[in-house]
């Protein structure tokens, strides 16, 4: 038993020294091979070693090159091939930068089988000389040539971006399509072509093209939309319309087509073109017609039978009328978008406060509370025509409590047509004949009344001289404590106004007559205790008037002379009201005038001599011979 021991141990070790010596065996073998084989093909290359497809197996690296300088004439009878669409472009490897090195490429095929290591080596020779290897021939790629290449296809490849439009010939709409963007990605197009030329084969090259999508591609919607607003006249109207309303208006085809705008909008990224009126032109357009379409509401107008002592309707209420601009914009154009070419413009109505069946004790006009007369001896005819059209505005007219009264909202247009008379008024700096001459006659009265009666004065401006016709009295005489309580008017510009301070209604009544030279305001309400006082300065301060004025009027004829202004003397007049209610001082207020010296003009024809004694003999400017 203890002879085999021993045996039994030196096993393994045998077993190891056998296999050691096997690997050693190995490596010797395979050192050999390849010391062996490269001796074999020093200074060649190894066999099945081609440079793109030309075998130059056991040739020098000098013969090898030769060779392939002979054989591969790609870089100059190559075809490389662009493409996009139906155009083509074929150009040389060498007219795209591609140059060939023949003696590299046969030293990189040398020097396959011979570098890496003893094993990669190894790999290296059983590869080519098993299945072959294809050496990549080594060329030099000079980007820039091809760069200037592809840009010249780039100038015939690429395009702008080009968004859809409408435009208008005449009333034509012109839809135009959109159009993608494209540019070549040279860069791109650049790796692609390098990979084809080491190739070594004739091959078409991918042209890498980028678009841009407009952000308008199709607009044949909005050009039908276009043609439906131009597709005939449009009419607006006064919703409800009555006897009397203004319009209906009409615009024109070419005048929409004027009006028509093309507008883009973004809306999450997204473009969107619309159509329609532009709304700075139809806002233009529009508020004109507001100046139609509006309308206060108008109370009822009435006369107080003072016998019943209630009020009789004389005129009727009217509904008042206010127009949105911005939601008629808004309802024209969608109205025009649906193809609807008669449209009502927006708008809203008022109630007036007073109706036709109002009762005289709910509004408080239960009596008489104040009234005042001026007289207007010596008016012409066509001055007391004036009169009359204008106190004809104020009649019946209810004013509300706590309303600051304007004459100017009331009184008509001051024309030929509404009545009125040319005659004598002052207008800059001169008396001179013009419509309306007289209106302020009235105005003076409703002034004398609300300043009697007690009434705030808001709004007061005196003539520019005095005026005989409002220091008139009943007898015909002058009386110069009324010089500072006329008001001028001259609407739009000047206007008289007051407040009803009361909580009741004021009704207003003018009486002109024409025979007593008369003008009577009445105001009716509820009477409020109140009683004024008041002190004048009378005319102080005053100035002669000066010399008179003679000048030549061409239309006169010879040796005719008519005084046309008339002499007033200048002056300052100071006027305190205290206003008393239930026996306390409700309030004091002043009225301050000062009134510019006058001159008397006289006008007489061409050729007229000796014109001051023929005025003075005829009692004009400079008084009597």
């Amino acid at each position: 038993m203890n002879t085999s021991l021993p045996l039994q141990h030196d096993f393994p070790k045998q077993a190891l020294a056998t296999l050691v010596g096997g690997i050693s065996t190995f490596f010797a073998i395979v050192i050999v091979w390849v010391l062996g084989y490269q001796l074999i093909y020093a200074g060649r290359i190894f066999p099945g070693v081609s440079v793109a497809g030309v075998d130059i197996s056991g040739l020098s690296p000098g013969d090898a090159a030769v060779k392939l300088s002979q054989t591969l004439s790609y870089p100059h009878t190559g075809k490389v091939l662009f493409r996009d669409g139906e155009r083509v472009w074929v150009a040389s490897p060498s007219e795209l930068g591609m140059v060939f090195d023949p003696t590299a490429s046969a030293m990189a095929a040398y020097n396959y089988g011979r570098k890496g290591g003893l094993f990669s080596a190894l790999s290296g020779q059983i590869s080519a000389g098993g299945l072959g290897v294809d050496v990549p021939p080594v060329v030099i790629f000079d980007q820039r040539v091809a760069y200037n290449y592809l840009q010249n296809i780039s100038t015939q490849v690429n395009q702008s971006v080009v968004e859809a439009s409408l435009r208008l010939e005449g009333t034509n709409v012109i839809a135009e399509s959109g159009q993608y963007g494209r540019a070549l990605n040279l860069d791109a197009t650049l790796i692609y072509l390098g990979a084809q030329l080491q190739s070594f084969r004739d091959g078409e090259v991918q042209l890498v093209i980028q678009e841009t999508a407009p952000k308008l591609l199709d607009v044949s919607s909005q050009a039908e939309a276009a043609r439906r607003i131009l597709s005939a006249p449009l009419i607006v109207t006064v919703p409800n319309a009555r006897a009397g309303d203004p319009g209906p208006w009409t615009f024109d085809v070419p005048v929409l087509a004027n009006m028509l705008a093309v507008s883009v909008i973004e809306n999450n990224g997204v473009a969107e073109m619309q159509v329609g009126l532009d709304p700075a032109s139809l806002r233009k357009s529009l508020t004109d017609l507001k100046n139609f379409v509006d309308q206060h509401p108008q109370n009822a107008r009435f006369v107080f039978n003072d016998e019943t002592r209630i009020i009789e309707p004389i005129a009727p209420s009217a509904i008042g009328r206010v127009m949105d601009v911005e939601a008629s914009i808004v309802a024209i154009n969608d109205a025009l978008l649906r193809g609807e070419h008669t449209v009502n413009l927006s708008v809203a109505e008022e109630a007036p406060a007073v109706q036709d069946t109002a009762v005289g004790t709910d509004l408080g006009i239960v009596e008489l509370v104040t009234e005042h007369t001026t007289y207007f001896y010596g008016s012409s005819a066509s001055r007391i025509q004036n009169i009359e059209a204008a106190a004809k505005s104020f009649h019946g007219v209810l004013v509300a409590p706590g309303e600051i009264f304007s004459m100017g909202n009331y009184i008509s247009d001051i024309s030929l047509e509404n009545g009125f008379a040319e005659a004598l008024i002052i207008y800059g700096g001169r008396t001179i004949k013009g419509v309306g001459g007289g209106v302020c006659q009235v105005s003076t009265t409703l002034f004398r009344t609300v300043f009697f009666a007690g009434f705030p004065v808001i709004e007061r401006n005196p003539h520019a001289y005095r005026v005989s016709y409002y220091e008139m009295t009943a007898s015909g005489s002058v009386d110069t404590e009324l010089a500072g309580l006329d008001a001028a008017v001259f609407f739009p510009l000047v206007d008289f106004k007051f407040q009803n301070d009361t909580p009741y209604w004021l009704l207003m009544e003018t009486y002109v007559n024409p025979g007593a030279r008369t003008i009577t305001w009445k105001i009716y309400s509820t009477s409020t205790g109140r009683n004024v006082t008041w002190e004048t300065s009378g005319p102080v301060n005053e100035i002669s008037p000066p010399e008179p004025i003679f000048e030549e009027n061409p239309e006169f004829d010879a040796n005719q002379i008519e005084q046309v202004d008339y002499a007033a003397e200048g002056a300052d007049v100071h006027v305190v009201r205290t206003v008393w209610q239930n026996g306390q001082v409700y309030f004091t207020d002043e009225f301050r005038t000062h009134y510019q010296p006058w001159a008397a003009i006289c006008q007489y024809g061409p050729g007229t001599e000796n014109v001051e004694r023929k005025a003075r003999r005829a009692n004009l400017c400079l008084g009597g011979s």
